[in-house]
């Protein structure tokens, strides 16, 4: 009785939208073609026949596989600095705090200063080295080099939660596991890899979780730096797209299912794979 308030609320804002997802994804649902009709899998055979739908899905595997490995590695890394007390550590967690507190599209915005081909810091930086000329446009010509430089700010807002989840995890290591080791003679990198990244193992794998959740469902900072071109497009884009400018609603539902069955999928496989047990 006492956890019903909280079950009832789950299933009012999680699982009725998500049954009605489910439902409406196998019927077309568009207000300038009614009426709304029963349509078995075709919402799914549109959406695999798009080239639009499939480039984005291109896309947002590499933002996945570029937005996992950096954020999880940058993740250790800070963790493990910030992992002992020394002067102006407070300071330091603030600052680096300070990107995964922003909204996505204020970020978006302020590396479209830093992008920008007229005037941005990049361009002037790399001009300046004779490495390009100046004006170059850096997002939206280069299909990969656009994925590339976009998913460098989505790894700038998540590397803080990761770095913070790992931190939590190698603040519960007992230290006499690390003056034990330093008797016996191992060094500050075997003690990290014998001693620190195993038993660290459950805080990695929720960082790797968390970040390969809004990888997948990466949004602000493709719209915001890149518009509506395919060059850099997300599938969550192209839900929006579907839904929103086409109106072909039964489409985002089918699309936004996908999404979400992929997500849960590859996040139990992450979770089955990175995540141990530890008995301190």
């Amino acid at each position: 009785m006492l956890v019903t308030p909280l079950a009832v609320f789950i299933v009012g804002l999680a699982l009725v939208p998500a049954a009605f997802t489910i439902i409406e994804s196998f019927y077309r649902a568009n207000p300038l073609d009614p009426p709304t009709r029963f349509d078995g899998l075709g919402n799914f055979r549109r959406l695999f026949a798009s080239n639009a739908v499939l480039t984005s899905i291109g896309n947002t595997a590499v933002y996945v596989a570029v937005g996992v490995v950096l954020s999880t590695v940058l993740g250790i890394f800070f963790a493990v600095v910030l992992r002992r007390p020394f002067r102006g550590r407070g300071i330091l967690i603030a600052v680096l705090i300070l990107p995964w507190a922003l909204p996505g599209v204020v970020e978006g915005i302020l590396w479209t200063g830093i992008y920008d081909p007229s005037s941005g810091l990049l361009n002037g930086v790399l001009s300046s080295l004779h490495l390009t000329s100046h004006g170059t446009v850096l997002l939206g010509d280069n299909r990969w080099l656009t994925i590339i430089l976009i998913e460098l700010v989505q790894v700038w807002q998540i590397t803080p939660l990761s770095a913070l989840l790992v931190l939590a995890a190698m603040q519960l290591i007992p230290q006499e596991l690390f003056q034990a080791a330093a008797i016996d003679g191992c060094g500050a990198w075997q003690s990290f890899w014998r001693i620190t990244l195993p038993l660290a193992r459950p805080g990695i794998a929720v960082a790797v979780v968390q970040a390969l959740i809004v990888t997948l469902n990466v949004f602000d900072q493709p719209y915001v730096l890149n518009g509506a071109a395919t060059t850099g497009s997300s599938v969550t884009e192209q839900t929006y797209f579907i839904s929103f400018q086409n109106l072909d609603f039964g489409g985002g539902y089918a699309l936004s299912l996908l999404i979400t069955l992929i997500t849960m999928v590859v996040s139990l496989i992450v979770v089955r794979a990175v995540y141990r047990r530890v008995d301190y």
